[in-house]
């Protein structure tokens, strides 16, 4: 089983180009056999666009996670601080391995999927 998780474009783009190597998360999915992560890319994209494996899930107070992973963040520490606000504890999923696909894909068509809010999984 795979997950699927909607990232922004901009940091979709930078876990294929290997700047991020690391995906936030408020919330995770509650599977943990869960080893590869199809990328669907949001708005304005809109598209599949490629699929990572999980080398590892962090899971640890907000200042923490920072301090652990902000060398290979692929955001901003003001963003990142925006996105966890009012949390106390936090997810990143370190990225192993990665590949984009040559073209995009139609999640509808492929996966017979709306796009999830965060996270949906697949079989």
């Amino acid at each position: 089983m795979n997950v699927l998780l909607s990232i922004k474009p901009e940091y979709a783009e930078k876990i294929f180009s290997g700047e991020k190597q690391y995906e936030y998360r408020r919330l995770i999915f509650k599977n943990r056999d869960i080893s590869q992560v199809i990328v669907y890319a949001s708005s304005p994209i809109k598209k599949v666009i490629g699929e990572f494996e999980i080398k590892k899930i962090f899971f640890d107070d907000i200042e923490s996670l920072w301090n652990k992973t902000k060398y290979h963040s692929g955001i901003s520490e003001e963003n990142f601080f925006k996105y966890f606000l009012n949390k106390e504890r936090g997810y990143a999923i370190k990225i192993g391995k990665f590949f984009k696909y040559e073209q995009p894909l139609c999640l509808k068509e492929k996966y017979g999927l709306m796009p999830p809010q965060s996270f949906a999984y697949i079989t």
